[in-house]
């Protein structure tokens, strides 16, 4: 197909920083094509209450104001009932559990999962999804997607009518628990963890643009999550986790995790459906199903992709993208 049209589609889980490179990073998503993008709350200090949730948000509109940011806050054992309704009224749409310790700025996390349970209990009264970066630290690094799984079950149990989320779900594990969980439960798919593995990280020399968290993991884990978003099943939907670092903190001495997908996701998105003759199914997967989880209305107007190759940028404000400097077969096409 020399073009592509499709809906207008949203990204489920984004990072976008703080302060003069938020804005930047805000305007790479604008024009990266998304229409609407749901932020991460782990800046620094996080987003925890409706002022800083408010101010976050005005940011992020007054930089790119073609972009809509859906809103999430970091849950903490202190929340209210009170302070949960006032998050809500403010513009959240979710609230983000992060274990203590699990990713980037997770220092204020979670270890105790019922000490929030009077916060999911609001959340599920004023009907607030639960976002998880399921993972558990204490477990061994390629094991703590699975080993959080159990925590998947017993809260489903505890809030039956709490939407979830597992966020970048990384495993074969991951893939069945979502499956065998009620329709409450979803899962977001990075783009690296559908087209990547262990090795491409560091099967020869390490790749530090290719570390996040969780980290990508083996050959059959990427085949469950490729084959359950060609299955076209709506537990399943587009989150890039796209994390950007600047250059010398992923080529440093110690590499921070998150790779910035941003520029690149829709294009390389458009080559893996293509090359596995299910381009039908790109739509519903990045401008469909996370909108029907979530409630949201459908954007309205279309994008269109083109088969046009395209050199990706080596830097993004001194960021290096994902494919930096490779040649690509599909490009958004200019408006």
């Amino acid at each position: 197909m020399p073009s592509l049209l499709i809906r207008r589609p949203d990204d489920f889980h984004v990072h976008l920083r703080q302060g003069a490179a938020c804005s930047e990073y805000a305007r790479d998503a604008a024009r990266a094509g998304w229409a609407r993008v749901l932020v991460m709350p782990n800046t620094v200090p996080p987003v925890i209450d409706a002022n800083g949730l408010k101010n976050y948000q005005r940011a992020i509109e007054t930089a790119a104001p073609g972009l809509k940011p859906l809103m999430t806050f970091q849950i903490l054992p202190s929340h209210t009932e009170e302070d949960i309704r006032q998050l809500k009224q403010a513009g959240a749409i979710a609230g983000k559990l992060y274990p203590d310790g699990s990713t980037t700025n997770a220092e204020t996390g979670i270890r105790d999962l019922k000490a929030i349970y009077p916060v999911l209990q609001a959340m599920q009264q004023h009907g607030l999804v639960l976002c998880i970066h399921g993972e558990d630290p204490a477990a061994p690094l390629m094991e703590r997607e699975a080993r959080f799984l159990k925590h998947l079950k017993s809260l489903q149990t505890a809030f039956p009518d709490l939407k979830i989320v597992l966020e970048h779900v990384s495993s074969q594990k991951g893939v069945q628990a979502v499956l065998e969980s009620s329709p409450r439960v979803a899962a977001t798919i990075t783009l690296h963890h559908l087209l990547f593995t262990s090795d491409d990280l560091a099967g020869g020399l390490l790749h530090p643009h290719l570390f996040c968290k969780p980290i990508l993991k083996s050959p059959s884990d990427r085949k469950a999550i490729q084959e359950v978003v060609l299955s076209g099943n709506p537990k399943f939907f587009f989150g890039s986790d796209s994390a950007p670092h600047p250059r010398e903190h992923k080529e440093g001495p110690q590499c921070k995790a998150g790779i910035y997908t941003m520029p690149v996701s829709l294009p390389l998105l458009a080559q893996f459906f293509e090359e596995r003759g299910a381009l039908n199914i790109m739509e519903a997967f990045v401008s469909q199903f996370g909108s029907n989880f979530y409630g949201l209305p459908l954007n309205s107007g279309t994008i269109k992709l083109e088969k046009e190759p395209f050199t990706v940028s080596k830097l993004y404000h001194n960021t290096v993208p994902l494919m930096a400097g490779e040649r690509l077969p599909w490009r958004l096409a200019s408006s």
